[in-house]
């Protein structure tokens, strides 16, 4: 195929927390690249994630969940990436959770409504509706409000209706050189996603504001030839919060890193040698240095 043939594009993911998002990129490319709880605010950058066919490259940017009122800069910082995320893409998929009020979305559908980029509506969790009669008084309800977009019904996590969902985008790609290699898969750099494994076990083995508190910086990442050597820092905010992530006789601490391991090793297909330990640092959310420190800023 020529290059004046070939399809590449930006395909942004956008939408509230917790409605499917990362779920949809990784189905659709295929990998794990966004961590996945039953939490909101779990994704907290934008990731992409590279399809590569002999036809066309599609480039998926998953974003975080937007947060109406920020109380941090961190999460001001999580909305900034998702406004960059309005401002460059070739196609929009915006993702609501059937029986979401579209209130709640107000200040997205608007930055979409007179937008000249296509917008695919995906209602998503269509395998929890009571009945078809509901999936097609909410389908009517947003083509009101998004005359524009074009609707689909999905289930990211069942694959409902993602092929049709895939087709169309490629179809809507724009002719174009392809942006990346065509071997990549993502932007991110290996320790970003050992770093997003280990955040996600925090995010699953502790509850309230512990999980949301923490950071993790990988110090160390050296691969040899049978093993991947790993030294990182989970950062919380109070001595305290330290105190539970280790638990007592640091059982705690060792939970996350067997269960982080494991998925490592999944990740890489290699042995992992993983050591935690965990610090405090004190308003690291509110603070412009760290927030840079760790790719917020």
């Amino acid at each position: 195929m020529s290059n004046s043939e070939f399809k590449a594009g930006f395909v942004n993911i956008i939408g509230l927390p917790n409605v499917g998002k990362s779920t949809l990129m990784n189905k659709l490319i295929g990998e794990k690249l966004s961590i996945i709880t039953k939490k909101a605010q779990t994704t907290r950058h934008r990731i992409l994630g590279i399809v590569n066919d002999e036809n066309s490259q599609i480039i998926f940017s998953d974003t975080p969940g937007y947060i109406e009122k920020p109380a941090y800069k961190m999460q001001e910082s999580m909305n900034n990436f998702v406004s960059s995320a309005m401002q460059d893409a070739d196609i929009f998929l915006f993702m609501v959770e059937l029986g979401t009020s579209p209130e709640k979305q107000e200040d997205i559908y608007k930055k979409l409504k007179d937008n000249e980029t296509p917008v695919l509506l995906l209602v998503n969790k269509v395998d929890l509706s009571k009945n078809e009669e509901q999936v097609k008084a909410y389908l009517d309800l947003w083509k009101k409000i998004l005359p524009n977009a074009e609707t689909f019904i999905i289930s990211a996590i069942n694959n409902f209706n993602l092929d049709t969902v895939l087709g169309r985008i490629r179809k809507l790609l724009p002719v174009s050189p392809p942006y990346y290699d065509t071997d990549a898969f993502t932007d991110k750099s290996e320790r970003f996603f050992v770093s997003e494994i280990i955040r996600e076990k925090l995010l699953m083995l502790f509850k309230q504001e512990i999980p949301y508190s923490c950071e993790v910086d990988v110090e160390a990442f050296k691969e040899e030839k049978n093993i991947i050597r790993i030294s990182a820092v989970i950062y919380t905010e109070r001595p305290t919060q330290k105190s539970i992530i280790i638990g007592k006789g640091g059982e705690s601490i060792k939970k996350v890193g067997t269960y982080a391991r494991l998925d490592i090793e999944k990740f890489f297909d290699k042995k992992v040698f993983l050591e935690l330990f965990v610090k405090v640092k004190e308003k690291w959310r509110n603070n412009d240095n760290e927030l840079k420190k760790f790719g917020y800023k």
